[in-house]
């Protein structure tokens, strides 16, 4: 080809011909051929066949090219309705639209049922009618292409949410006096399988999770759908029990898991007089699902009902005040003193910044309350901050009153330890109160580490390489395993309060808090007992070896001039 011919090359058509939709053209009468392809030819590339083999040869090896058949019904061997019939049978080929083309008016009725879409009556109508039919069979197909690409979910073939949202809507439309369910199922800790066994297997168990959602909206005339990674809508008909539902699920798992421990979570919202939105059902049915603790070790299912509608309201009026509360002094930040019992006399070493709210309606709101519901909303990260900016400042105004630095541990919830300047602004309060990254110690949940065991760790070394000194919360809350603490980069270990508080001379929980402090001790990492409360278990931590001990058996969580008191006191006995 030379250059002047390449030059008058139309790239623009070539590109255009690249999306030209294919139809294919069967008929044994070869001027019927010539006359439709010239009718369609100039707007759809076209392919011939003359016979019922020759069509469905083509229609399978060209099945994801083609966009429509025109299919004459009478010729040699075998009839047009066995082309419909072999296409309908094959679930690669039943939706390509196919446009019969006939002189028999009778067989319409019966080309319909076998899954014809449209006719062409012989002799042929205008050729701008014929192209425009065909142009609207082709439209309709690509929408119900599209509409079955974007609704259904690939991997457990259920209804995506927006379709399944927009499903429950018309239903409610034509339904109105019919009594539903809003039910959400959840399987706890999903990530952890994955983690664990690897994402084949986290599959499975979606697909039996789904499966098992269906077969109970079935069973209920309703729909089901994936609504995020593991967690599945059902929109059913009311129900006086959930056994069935939850029975199905058990059951479906029970292929996969070989366990009737599914660790799965059932929220209902019952709406027997469509009350409230359709998306407000759901949200219902989510808080009564995520009332069931994520440590359960069996299916549960919590029925939305009056007392959580008051919890509802309660939790809405705390988040819409948390502004106001900060900029009113209603939150405040109080220490609870920390002692280093390794020597003969306890010794103040430091304190935990711990917070407090006094609501103008509600009085005392308990923070194992509001900051739970701060996490859940993406609030806590204001509460966050608002503590370590304060306990910098409270570390600076100790140190100028007394001539000591009390270092300061603070909490960090799960969404600022990922934040992208997390490092920036805890340098930033440091610096601007004159203190050093080593007064400040974070606190981080146990939990927090076995739930993403190796993107925070990645973390915590950075946190830590910039001085900041990093402690494990809570640990024996999350029931981690005790290798973790080999490979975890942190400075202390502290027992969560719910570990130590049965502890009594040689009993069960003694023995485990002695191998605990014998293993933390041979890796060389103290250990802090929070919770500490009467002088047994202080005897029986400090014997054991326990390095820091904080609780009421000290102090209680102290305002910042209590704990100066304390600072002075104890200066006043050392010097004596």
């Amino acid at each position: 080809m030379t250059m002047d011919s390449l030059n008058k090359l139309d790239i623009g058509a070539k590109y255009g011909r690249d999306f030209r939709r294919t139809i294919l053209i069967v008929d044994d009468e070869p001027v019927n051929l010539r006359l439709l392809g010239n009718i369609l030819g100039d707007e759809y590339d076209i392919d011939f066949a003359q016979s019922a083999d020759e069509a469905i040869s083509i229609i399978q090896s060209e099945k994801d090219a083609i966009s429509l058949v025109l299919l004459d019904l009478h010729m040699p061997g075998k009839s047009g309705f066995e082309v419909l019939d072999t296409m309908s049978a094959d679930k690669d080929l039943h939706n390509i639209p196919v446009v019969v083309v006939t002189t028999d008016k009778d067989a319409e009725v019966e080309s319909l049922h076998r899954g014809a879409i449209d006719f062409l009556s012989k002799p042929y109508d205008k050729p701008e009618v014929i192209r425009a039919r065909i142009g609207r069979a082709i439209e309709l197909f690509i929408d119900k292409t599209i509409i079955g690409a974007t609704g259904v979910d690939r991997l457990t073939g259920l209804m995506t949410r927006d379709f399944f949202f927009q499903y429950c809507q018309e239903y409610d439309k034509f339904h109105p006096e019919q009594q539903v369910d809003a039910v959400v199922v959840n399987f706890s800790k999903f990530h952890l399988i994955n983690d664990l066994y690897g994402r084949n297997f986290g599959d499975q168990i979606l697909k039996a999770m789904a499966e098992g959602t269906r077969t109970v909206a079935r069973a209920y005339g309703g729909v089901a759908c994936r609504y995020n990674a593991d967690c599945f809508y059902l929109y059913i008909e009311h129900q006086k029990d959930y056994k069935y539902l939850k029975k199905t699920l058990v059951e479906k798992l029970f292929e996969v898991l070989s366990t009737t421990n599914t660790r799965l979570r059932i929220g209902v919202y019952p709406d027997l007089y469509r009350s409230c939105s359709l998306q407000q059902r759901f949200d219902r049915a989510l808080q009564a699902c995520n009332t069931i603790s994520r440590n359960a070790h069996d299916t549960e299912v919590a029925v939305y009902d009056n007392e959580m509608h008051e919890k509802e309201l309660y939790e809405e009026r705390l988040l819409a005040d948390i502004d106001e509360a900060l900029q009113n002094n209603q939150i405040n930040v109080v220490f609870q003193p920390k002692y280093n019992v390794r020597g003969e006399k306890p010794v103040l070493c430091g304190a935990e910044a711990l917070i407090r709210w006094k609501h103008p309606k509600f009085g005392f709101v308990r923070p194992d309350f509001f900051i739970p519901l701060f996490e859940e909303n993406g609030q806590i990260k204001e509460l966050d901050r608002f503590v370590w900016r304060e306990s910098a400042r409270q570390i600076r105004k100790w140190r100028d009153l007394y001539g000591v630095t009390i270092p300061v541990s603070v909490n960090v919830s799960r969404a600022e330890i990922f934040a992208p300047d997390l490092i920036d602004f805890l340098n930033g309060i440091v610096e601007e109160n004159g203190l050093e990254n080593s007064d400040l110690s974070l606190e981080i949940t146990e939990t927090a580490y076995t739930d993403s065991v190796i993107s925070i760790v990645d973390v915590v070394e950075e946190i830590r390489g910039k001085g900041f000194k990093v402690a494990m919360d809570d640990f024996g809350k999350g029931y981690s395993s005790l290798n973790m603490l080999t490979s975890l980069p942190i400075d202390s270990l502290k027992l969560d309060m719910g570990f130590i508080k049965d502890i009594a001379i040689d009993n069960k929980e003694m023995r485990v808090v002695e191998f605990v402090l014998e293993v933390a001790n041979f890796l060389g990492v103290p250990v802090i007992a929070e919770g500490v409360e009467t002088s047994e278990q202080y005897l029986l931590l400090k014997k054991a070896g326990c390095n820091i001990i904080q609780g009421y058996y000290f102090s209680k969580p102290l305002v910042p001039s209590e704990f100066g008191n304390l600072i002075e006191h104890n200066a006043e006995k050392k010097k004596s």
